[in-house]
């Protein structure tokens, strides 16, 4: 067999399924290493400019000092990618090698999640987390023919013990095989532009409007009122590999080089599959190699869902102002973003409220593509200086969650 065979020969198992129920509801200290450890200024900086975000309030130190925050803060979703290992008791023994290696081989698609924000991070914050898997559920797809949908929520901590977020992360657990024979996808092709389609898209970039430090006030905004729109692309390997320098996608499954890549080859071999050269390369290279990506169903090499989650949330920042606060977001990845695609975020404020004393507006979100379809969709909630309620009063995080944050820090 093939390296390419074995790569795609991996099957969803009833075996499988019943190992990794082992593990629903089983919280434990996270103990990975990701490659931000501490958000830095640097760090900071380095995050928002891969989600393409040039916010002063990210990106400026001194800018910071000047905000109510009172230093440089971070774009909050980036909680998701900064990571110190967290000492804490083990998953049991006998758990741990009933699920070792569960869906080995099997193709792991981020499809949406959801937040919640109680605290910024400033700069010099180190956070850890605990977590584990909340639910799995089964299903068949039209993607592939038996898949999973996984959900894991991680509690984010600051070096202080205050939860700073809590982020659940939807994924679909997919055969390649499978994906690869019923091909989909096939039928798209890569987006072409011209001369005037260029210049109109950024036309789009150059009448994008940061609220900044100019309030916006809860009672100015109204049902019905639009966000953006806020253009994204056209995507390419470039912004891919601008976004990983940001800090995302190092671990588990690490982008490496030389003898760390050796290194990572030994620890976990399935991960490598050999390019056209007979070069072992990790299947993660679906996401800048287009070659690879078709061998496992897809007509290009497309993005991760997660950056789309970060692009949505700079359309919030953006509009909230430095003064806002988003509360919680949460989206769904309908289809693959591919690269040459150009998307368009817009959103519609649906509601205006108070919530425990504190003035909110909830949000519809989508982001549209060049082809007419929304890619991804979701809902957010929005803390609001007011001119009644003064400004904007963080929430607190569930009392259940503080009590377990308590023990595990």
């Amino acid at each position: 067999m093939t390296d390419f065979e074995q790569a795609t020969a991996a099957r969803i198992t009833d075996e499988d399924i019943e190992r990794q129920r082992l593990l629903v509801g089983v919280d434990t200290a996270i103990s990975m290493r990701e490659y931000v450890t501490v958000a830095n200024e640097d760090a900071i900086r380095a995050f928002a400019v891969g989600c393409g975000d040039d916010n002063p309030l990210f990106v400026d130190p001194t800018y910071g000092r000047t905000t109510r925050w009172g230093s440089q803060i971070a774009p909050p979703i980036m909680a998701g990618i900064v990571n110190a290992p967290m000492e804490g008791d083990p998953v049991d023994p006998d758990i741990k090698k009933r699920t070792a290696g569960v869906f080995r081989g099997i193709h792991v698609f981020v499809s949406g999640g959801s937040w919640q924000w109680f605290r910024p991070i400033h700069a010099g914050d180190r956070l850890m987390s605990f977590g584990g898997i909340e639910s799995i559920e089964v299903k068949e797809s039209e993607f592939a023919e038996r898949s999973v949908i996984r959900i894991r929520r991680y509690v984010k901590l600051n070096q202080r013990g205050e939860i700073v977020a809590v982020q659940r992360i939807v994924a679909i657990l997919a055969e390649r095989k499978t994906a690869r024979e019923r091909g989909k996808y096939a039928g798209i092709e890569p987006a072409q532009y011209s001369d005037d389609d260029i210049a109109a898209i950024d036309a789009v970039y150059e009448a994008e409007v940061r609220r900044g430090a100019e309030p916006r006030w809860f009672e100015d905004v109204k049902v019905g009122d639009e966000l953006g729109p806020m253009a994204k692309g056209p995507l390419t390997e470039t912004e891919i590999i601008v976004f990983h320098a940001g800090g995302y996608g190092f671990t588990p499954y690490a982008p490496t080089a030389s003898r760390l890549a050796h290194q990572n080859r030994r620890r976990i071999p399935g991960f490598y599959v050999k390019n056209d050269q007979g070069i072992p390369d990790v299947a993660q290279r679906v996401h800048w190699d287009s070659e690879w990506a078709q061998a496992v169903g897809n007509p290009m090499a497309y993005d991760y869902g997660y950056m789309r989650e970060c692009w949505l949330h700079h359309l919030l920042t953006d509009w909230a102002g430095d003064d806002g606060w988003v509360v919680a977001q949460a989206d769904r990845v309908q289809r693959f973003n591919y690269i040459g695609d150009t998307h368009m975020l817009r959103g519609t404020v649906t509601g205006t409220r108070i919530d425990d004393g504190r003035p909110v507006v909830d949000v519809e979100l989508r982001a549209t593509n060049q082809r007419g379809e929304d890619t991804v969709t979701g809902t957010a909630t929005i803390a609001l200086p007011s001119r009644e309620h003064g400004p904007v009063a963080l929430p607190r995080p569930p009392v259940e969650l503080e009590r377990v944050a308590a023990t595990m820090f």
